[in-house]
């Protein structure tokens, strides 16, 4: 399954209501699971983001579902990054021209 970095700053709504995040966080991942995918880490973190989640997702399609739905919460603005994995940088590479 494709692997994907998810960078997070909190809204004004969402620093009201801070409170709430452990639950809010479980909400997403549980949302992961029913889209198929897997939940692999979340993290609160210093410096230009908030939040960084790592999942795998079954496709752009499920990960932009989570995302919209996400949003539409209002507590936090995201940006995600679609990882490769070594093996998966291996495979593109072995596919460029030499």
């Amino acid at each position: 399954m494709p692997t994907y970095v998810t960078l997070a700053n909190f809204t004004e709504d969402g620093l009201e209501n801070i409170g709430q995040l452990p639950a809010q966080i479980e909400q997403v991942e549980e949302m992961k699971r029913a889209l198929g995918g897997e939940p692999l880490g979340f993290f609160l973190t210093f410096g230009q983001y908030d939040l960084v989640a790592f999942s795998e997702m079954p496709d752009d399609e499920a990960t932009a579902k989570l995302q919209l739905t996400s949003a539409m919460e209002g507590n936090v603005e995201t940006e995600t990054l679609r990882a490769f994995t070594m093996d998966e940088l291996d495979g593109i590479l072995d596919d460029l021209p030499h």
